[in-house]
Formats: structure tokens, C-alpha cells, sequence
């Protein structure tokens, strides 16, 4: 692991860079936000380029938080109807950032927090403690998020975290993916496929109205590979469900570079964006990135018929993603 200083917040605290090399890929995160700045993988040629949207400097994420490009994203990714949920009896307000509900931790998530960086093995551990009340979320929660490379060059995300009073967790992370490479265009002609038959349909304001809406037939059925299109900011139930190791749920391939990204998650669900709403004065348009977010589903602790993210004293959330890359 290599380490530098990549900027400073505007009350002085510094953000440094750290640079992991293997398997073919470097791949750079920052202590703010637990941001994925830049992945670059070959292409079938073997032109090795950055793959994952990024800004070159820190200001960039300074000035535009919206799209929460390449983000460790918490306590909660993901929507909560209302900014606010009942937990043994007793109801939590939380910062609503998103109309009337709570997006992706609050005003200020995890995303926007300086992360403690130790080296791990192949990697770097990014971890924090979350205050009691932090976002209006309860529990003193010590998390943790491990970034290792392995010999083939897969990134692998490893989280932790435990505390102090029952509390709900559903941690991600947010990168934005173009194949063909970062800033090139359009990722919208990559091919996707999504092992899930399933969907969580929402309501106008892009919350979960409880069912479960099958794919076959519809525009959200990606059981097998085609093309990705716009509009999708939508929760996929896979279909393995929840599992101990991680396990393939997604293919996504750019037929011009001829490279592949696999995800593996241990998580029931994932998020497919295809970033619409980027906002103006972006250096990238809608649709230059897709995101897919390895999650819980949104709304969950609103939701008793979603899979529980629910943390109590004494047990450890644990959660990996894996994101392998090859060509073909």
C-alpha cells in the first residue's frame, strides 16, 4: 500500500490517497468517504485505464456529494420512508436528506467522514467510530471496512462493525462503473446480467411498497446478459438470498474493451443505477456510470417482511462484496 495527501477539508483535516497494486489492477481509495477514486484494469488489448468515476482532486467531492461517486456508503445505504424508524418500541428521527426520507446515512454519512487507514494484508483498513445519535441513528458503532486485492486483481470489501445499543446497519459501496473507461461516454451499451427474478417495486418517492414484482416479461428482467438502458434506480431481490461467502449475483461486459466485472456479494440484495439524475456542472452526463450496490433492501426497518438490519450488543455485522474484473 501506498500512502500520500490528496487534499485537506476546509477545517484542515487531511484526506490522503492510498494506492493498491495486484493482479494486474491499481485500484486508489481516500480516508474521505471511504471513496474509490480510481480502478484501472486492462481491456483486452491490455491498455490498462481507470474504470470507476472519480474526480482528480478533492474538491470535486467537496462540491458535488449528490452522486456519491465510488462511496462507503452508511450507517444505512438506501432509503428510509419518513426519516424515521420504530425499533423495540421506540421511534428514531433521522436527518431527512432526500424530500421527506433519510438517503444513504443522512446529511452527513459515512460517506462525508474521515476514516482512521491501518494496512492490511494486500490492502488497507479503513475505520470509524460512529457516535450514539450520529444522523439520529442509535448505538456508539465501531466500523470497519477492508479493501484487499487478491492475485487476480479483485477487489474485495470487507465490513465490520459492532455496538453499543441496538441500532440498524446496511452498509455499500457506490461506484459508478464505465468498462469502456472513465469519461469515455455512454455506459449505457454495456451488457448487464442480474441473477434475480425478482424486484422491489416503490412508490413515487422511490420507496419500497412492501410486494415483490417478478421480472420475466418486464424491462427489469436481466436473468440473461443484454443491453443496460436508462431509468433503473431500482432494488434487485437476488436470488440466492443472504449467504456466508459471497457469491456471483451480476456480469456486466463492454464489448468494445472486451472487459468483464463480476459482482460477488453475500448481501440479498442490489441496487442498479444508472445514474439519470447526475446533476449539472458534472464532468460526466447520465448514464456514464452504473452503479451496483450490494445492499440490504431499502426501508427495511420500516419493512418486517424485508431480511432484518438489525445490530444489537454482542453480535458483529459482517458483509463482503467482491468485484473481480477479466476480459474476454
Amino acid at each position: 500500500m501506498r500512502s500520500e495527501l490528496f487534499g485537506s477539508l476546509p477545517d484542515g483535516t487531511p484526506v490522503h490517497r492510498l494506492t493498491l497494486e495486484r493482479g494486474g489492477a491499481r485500484v486508489r481509495v481516500l480516508t474521505y468517504g471511504g471513496i474509490i477514486q480510481s480502478a484501472e484494469v486492462p481491456s483486452r488489448s491490455g491498455r490498462c485505464e481507470p474504470v470507476a468515476l472519480g474526480f482528480d482532486g478533492l474538491q470535486g467531492y467537496l462540491d458535488h456529494p449528490g452522486p456519491y461517486l465510488g462511496a462507503l456508503v452508511g450507517r444505512y445505504a438506501n432509503r428510509i420512508a419518513g426519516g424515521e424508524f420504530v425499533l423495540d418500541g421506540r421511534t428514531y428521527r433521522l436527518a431527512r436528506n432526500n424530500g421527506s426520507n433519510a438517503l444513504h446515512g443522512g446529511a452527513a454519512g459515512f460517506d462525508k467522514r474521515v476514516w482512521d487507514a491501518a494496512e492490511a494484508e494486500h490492502g488497507v483498513r479503513l475505520s470509524r467510530v460512529s457516535a450514539d445519535g450520529e444522523e439520529g441513528y442509535p448505538g456508539r458503532l465501531a466500523v470497519s471496512a477492508t479493501y484487499t486485492l487478491d492475485e487476480k486483481g479483485a477487489l474485495r470489501i470487507a465490513y465490520e462493525a459492532t455496538t453499543d445499543a441496538p441500532t440498524v446497519v446496511n452498509l455499500t459501496n457506490h461506484t459508478y462503473w464505465n468498462l469502456a473507461g472513465a469519461g469515455s461516454g455512454s455506459a449505457l451499451g454495456h451488457d448487464l446480467r442480474i441473477a434475480a427474478a425478482r424486484i422491489t417495486p416503490t412508490d413515487g418517492a422511490q420507496i419500497p411498497t412492501g410486494e415483490y414484482e417478478e421480472v420475466a416479461g418486464t424491462r427489469f428482467d436481466f436473468r440473461k446478459a443484454r443491453r443496460a438502458g436508462p431509468g433503473f434506480d431500482h432494488n434487485y431481490v437476488l436470488d440466492k438470498g443472504r449467504t456466508e461467502l459471497p457469491v456471483e449475483v451480476a456480469e456486466m461486459s463492454d464489448p468494445a474493451s472486451g472487459r468483464v466485472l463480476t459482482v460477488l456479494t453475500t448481501e440479498p440484495g442490489l441496487q442498479l443505477y444508472t445514474a439519470d439524475h447526475f446533476e449539472e456542472g458534472l464532468p460526466f452526463a447520465p448514464g456514464d456510470g452504473i452503479a451496483l450496490e450490494a445492499q440490504h433492501f431499502p426501508d427495511s426497518p420500516n419493512r418486517p417482511e424485508f431480511p432484518g438490519t438489525v445490530l444489537r450488543p454482542g453480535g458483529v455485522y459482517r458483509s463482503e462484496t467482491v468485484y473481480g474484473f477479466s476480459v474476454r
